[in-house]
């Protein structure tokens, strides 16, 4: 499966998004789905980048979770308009983030998949990173249609309902992917210690090192 996408300056995403190169709301650094992809074989069986379903970025940008091979991934699912939970797992994920050592830091990323694209426009996903913080340097945030996003829940074992006000209850899960898009840990709970995370990831960098020849 290949993905030619390449979006390399902001310069790119503002023809693309039909604005201006200058706009403050355009992140200086564009987010880790717009790097360009290099070629590699097919995933793996177990791959969740074997998903063909399209999803758009904070920067307007359309893309499949393919984009993001060739890094580990830290996944949650979320949505801006969260009045409770949602704030707890970002907490969670930027702890995750700060506590991991200075040289695993800079070879993990983020990503943020909303369950509400009704309302997780690009210009929501956009305040909201500005809001939040988030770095475009390792965070991507995601939204797409609501059968996809049923299907990724899904695979992820994540359980979501909408109620009559626009709430969403869901479960409460930090995904870790490796290099290759494959499941290879999940913390359930919310304001867990992210100590057995961090070990997971070393070992999801350092494996592969190992085995070069």
């Amino acid at each position: 499966m290949k993905f030619p996408l390449s979006c390399i300056t902001v310069l790119a995403a503002s023809l693309l998004l039909g604005a201006d190169p200058a706009s403050p709301s355009l992140p200086k650094i564009l987010p880790p789905c717009c790097r360009e992809l290099k070629p590699a074989g097919p995933p793996t069986d177990k791959s969740l980048y074997q998903l063909d379903s399209e999803w758009t970025s904070d920067v307007g940008r359309k893309v499949k979770l393919g984009v993001l091979r060739g890094r580990p991934q830290v996944l949650a699912m979320f949505f801006t308009h969260c009045e409770y939970a949602c704030p707890i797992i970002l907490n969670d994920l930027q702890r995750l983030q700060k506590a991991l050592p200075d040289g695993l830091r800079e070879q993990v990323d983020f990503v943020l998949v909303s369950f509400d694209p009704e309302r997780d426009t690009p210009e929501s996903l956009r305040a909201y990173r500005e809001k939040s913080q988030l770095g475009a340097d390792h965070w991507t945030l995601l939204s797409g249609r609501p059968d996809d996003v049923r299907e990724l829940a899904a695979l992820l074992g994540i359980n979501y309902m909408k109620d009559a006000r626009g709430q969403f209850a869901h479960s409460n899960m930090i995904t870790l992917l490796n290099a290759e898009g494959e499941i290879i840990r999940q913390q359930i709970g919310l304001n867990q210690e992210p100590k057995e995370l961090v070990a997971a990831l070393k070992q999801s960098v350092l494996e592969p090192q190992r085995n070069r020849p």
